[in-house]
């Protein structure tokens, strides 16, 4: 071990965490997992066997106050990210989070906050920034290729996809919404990165819960459990105004009676050129000559993958003592924005966003 090894702990042995401890375990000469922790015990003892982990720890606490670790990794349920972050951050840990980065805007500011008071890092794991495709399209963006990026449209239509229901997946107190903050939040944040970070100022939005109550719409995500509850939306849509005047136009849903492909999708507009990502590919479109030109993109063939820079970045962050592109920051402007999207709903009307931090 290194003396720049990061020693890193993970919470949460489910899939999410089985996928983090996959791809750091692959960058051994950077980092080691020294200690995992689950709820379910055996889950963690599994996971440490199958990644060389060398401490299977009973509670998070214990696994947040231990020498041998200086980041941690959460992948639990939503309304657990903002409790165990905070504590990771007092103990001076650098926190690599699960989307959404918390249940609701009011948890997010607090992350915030004991990130900037922790002097520590806080990164939010929307690997889909991280994709070949999105961040080709980036690269033009910034080259100025697009031009003035006006509007945007972004979303993810699944048809008859509604996961764990009853779980805490479809608990408004456990996940802090449905398919809004689930897959929701991973468009909003890659359309406002690829759109240039502009600032969201106000929200006009609306939710619908047409399928999960009466039992329809159930994908093949995580066991149901019938006795449970289903209180969240199971479609939403959404007008995001920027300070400088661009709209972004988000829609979501986990089932609808619509003729979709489900895959997610975002459309940039700008006045030079736009830039189209479907699925995993995508397009450049601009005219020259009277003539529309399009220029497909993919995924290079030898592609190292979206996790793979992920987990790089994190580690390059620390080491570099710089703050990451999915900052404590942008996890804060995603829940800000979803929650404006609930409240406009419940409410009827446009909702102002309020960047008061100390609020």
């Amino acid at each position: 071990m290194g003396i720049h090894t990061i020693r890193i702990g993970i919470i949460g042995a489910g899939n999410i965490g089985g996928v983090h401890a996959q791809e750091f375990s692959k960058l051994a000469d950077q980092c080691e997992i020294t200690a995992i922790t689950d709820a379910y015990l055996p889950l963690a003892e599994a996971k440490a066997a199958q990644y060389g982990i060398g401490a299977v720890v009973a509670t998070p606490e214990e696994l947040i106050a231990r020498d041998d670790v200086d980041a941690v990794i959460i992948g639990v349920p939503n309304q657990h990210h903002a409790p165990l972050a905070i504590a990771a951050l007092k103990a001076g840990k650098h926190v690599l989070l699960e989307k959404p980065m918390g249940i609701n805007s009011e948890a997010a500011r607090q992350i915030l906050k004991a990130s900037r008071e922790s002097d520590r890092i806080v990164m939010v794991g929307h690997q889909m920034r991280w994709e070949a495709v999105p961040m080709a399209i980036k690269e033009q963006v910034d080259r100025g290729e697009l031009g003035k990026i006006y509007t945007a449209k972004t979303g993810w239509f699944r048809r008859k996809g509604i996961p764990g229901w009853g779980t805490w997946f479809t608990r408004m107190d456990q996940s802090g919404g449905g398919p809004l903050i689930d897959i929701g939040v991973h468009m909003l944040d890659l359309a406002l990165y690829l759109m240039g970070n502009p600032k969201p100022v106000s929200v006009y939005g609306a939710t619908y819960a047409e399928f999960g109550p009466s039992r329809k719409g159930i994908g093949n995500w995580g066991t149901p459990d019938w006795n449970g509850v289903y209180d969240v939306e199971d479609l939403a849509t959404a007008l995001i105004k920027m300070e400088d005047g661009s709209t972004l136009s988000l829609e979501v849903s986990w089932a609808v009676h619509m003729d979709t492909d489900n895959t997610p999708f975002i459309h940039l507009m700008g006045s030079e050129g736009g830039a189209s990502y479907k699925g995993g590919t995508g397009k450049l479109l601009t005219e020259k000559f009277d003539r529309p030109l399009e220029t497909l993109l993919s995924k290079p063939e030898n592609d190292e993958g979206e996790r793979a820079r992920l987990s790089k970045h994190f580690l390059a962050c620390i080491r570099e003592g710089k703050q990451p592109i999915t900052s404590a920051l942008t996890g804060f402007t995603n829940n800000l924005i979803l929650d404006a999207i609930y409240e406009s709903s419940r409410t009827g009307h446009e909702v102002i966003l309020n960047w008061d931090l100390d609020k």
